[in-house]
């Protein structure tokens, strides 16, 4: 299978390491949504059973990744999706599998338009995290930039 024929989900998981380690679960990776989820599995717990912060922040920026891959997959040839910072909060206990849901902060098509005006847009990007009863246990926000080529 092709780059091209590939599905977002697919393809972060072919070309990022970690997320084939993690064995993160792409359930819908469109422009609008994208929902990532991390299996139960105890190599990544922490100290009190459950999902490590670690694995928990990679689970949400791999989430944020695949919505901008989707969203903006069409821009890879003229730019590079890079992110700039990110912050994470932690809310409740997380037990068992977790499941990151991503969604754009802007509308993609004001984020081209800069693009196409030369300049370097950034956008953030939201991740709720929620165990498997729907609680929240993390919030985060990833700011990506489409760095043009050249």
């Amino acid at each position: 299978m092709s780059a091209d024929q590939m599905s977002v989900g697919e393809l972060l998981a072919a070309t990022v390491p970690m997320a084939r380690t993690l064995n993160l679960e792409f359930l819908e990776t469109t422009p609008e949504k994208a929902v990532v989820t991390l299996p139960d599995q105890g190599e990544y717990h922490n100290h009190v059973g459950g999902p490590h912060a670690g694995a928990m922040f990679t689970l949400g920026e791999t989430a944020s990744g695949a919505i901008v891959l989707a969203a903006f997959g069409d821009q890879l040839a003229r730019a590079v999706p890079l992110a700039v910072s990110a912050e994470i909060g932690y809310r409740k206990l997380a037990m068992g599998a977790v499941t990151a849901t991503a969604t754009l902060g802007r509308p993609a098509t004001d984020v081209v338009a800069e693009l196409d005006a030369g300049q370097r847009p950034e956008f953030p990007v939201s991740i709720e995290i929620r165990r498997g009863d729907g609680a929240v246990t993390g919030e985060m926000t990833v700011v990506w930039t489409l760095r043009p080529n050249g």
